[in-house]
């Protein structure tokens, strides 16, 4: 344990040392694999669908704020739309305008959530991002969640819908077929809004939890967090006859604990073996407080020996106008016996 707090100092140390460099480096890397995600997926428009213009797209959002990302991204996916048809494209610009509104009405500050929401589905650890959202951030950030989570299944109906969409047209020639099956991705979508609804009671219940003035109350929330989203998206894969994702749900709900011990390590690792009850009042108020210790390292005190006579150690020399200075005088000033200046005979 005492390695890993070691490890963990250092780190911390480091990354507010060189906060300047490793942020850009961490939105250069979550913006790539966002843009390499769209490109293999969605990647409708072969201009814009390859690995340098998703690396110089990277290179630039390293340089912006976190929302960039999301902007530039869903340029990315309005112009895939575009190349795809249409009538897919007038329904997500449709789509992303109330997205936006609703995001920087609630959450403007929590961006990275609904970059990294989609991302993590791809990885099939989507279970991650409720608890890391309930221990780190406040109950608003549930509207990123909500965002992150309707666009992937949007974005992935429309993926499994491609051909259909890029041909289907009716009789008189009109596109209202292409506009039922997109909006069918996301009015008929019943797996979405019980995931949705799920992880916002997941993030809600874990952010409850880690609140209460309870021992080890982080390492609750994120079991918690955990069963609930596990027990609750295993009835609604079996209501909704999709036996097949349990496997990977429970995979997921695994990741998501031990994301939250990770976070709990980084963030609030306390020594509740020495808390302290401290009590004291001023003219108004009687206060009880309880303080927990944060787990450190002990540092190493100091140890300066001294060797010889110390007792004239800090004493100042007074210094005299003679140019000679007799024994005496230096002995008086240090202290010493004048006889250790005889020469030994």
């Amino acid at each position: 344990m005492n390695k890993l707090l070691e490890i963990k100092d250092k780190a911390v140390k480091f990354c507010g040392e060189y906060e300047h460099f490793i942020l850009p480096v961490v939105r250069f890397a979550v913006a790539f694999i966002a843009f390499i995600t769209i490109d293999l997926n969605i990647g409708y428009m072969a201009k814009i669908s390859s690995m340098l213009v998703a690396l110089l797209l990277a290179l630039v959002c390293a340089l912006l704020p976190v929302n960039a990302i999301l902007w530039i991204a869903s340029i990315m996916i309005l112009l895939d739309m575009y190349a795809l048809s249409i009538e897919v494209f007038a329904i997500t610009f449709v789509l992303f305008l109330v997205l936006y509104f609703v995001y920087f009405r609630f959450a403007p500050k929590d961006g990275m959530l609904v970059i990294l929401t989609p991302i993590c589905f791809q990885l099939h650890i989507p279970s991650v991002v409720p608890v890391a959202a309930g221990l780190l951030r406040r109950a608003y950030s549930v509207v990123a969640i909500i965002c992150g989570t309707l666009l992937y299944y949007f974005l992935d109906g429309i993926r499994q819908n491609a051909s259909a969409l890029a041909e289907v047209v009716d009789k008189k020639g009109q596109s209202t077929t292409k506009l039922n099956v997109t909006m069918g991705q996301l009015l008929d979508n019943k797996e979405m809004f019980i995931v949705m609804a799920i992880f916002v009671i997941t993030t809600l219940v874990v952010y409850q939890v880690r609140r209460l003035k309870i021992n080890n109350s982080w390492t609750v929330a994120t079991i918690a967090g955990g069963l609930v989203q596990l027990v609750a998206l295993v009835v609604a894969y079996l209501v909704l006859g999709l036996p097949e994702k349990i496997i990977w749900l429970v995979l997921s709900t695994v990741a998501a604990i031990f994301a939250g011990v990770v976070i709990q390590f980084i963030f609030m690792n306390l020594d509740y073996a020495r808390t302290e009850n401290v009590q004291f009042e001023d003219d108004e108020y009687y206060y009880y407080v309880k303080a927990v210790p944060k787990k450190m390292i002990a540092k190493e005190e100091k140890v300066v020996k001294h060797f010889g006579n110390t007792g004239s150690l800090g004493k100042k020399i007074q210094r005299h106008n003679q140019e000679n200075i007799s024994k005496e005088a230096i002995a008086k000033d240090l202290e010493i016996d004048e006889n250790i200046f005889e020469d030994d005979k």
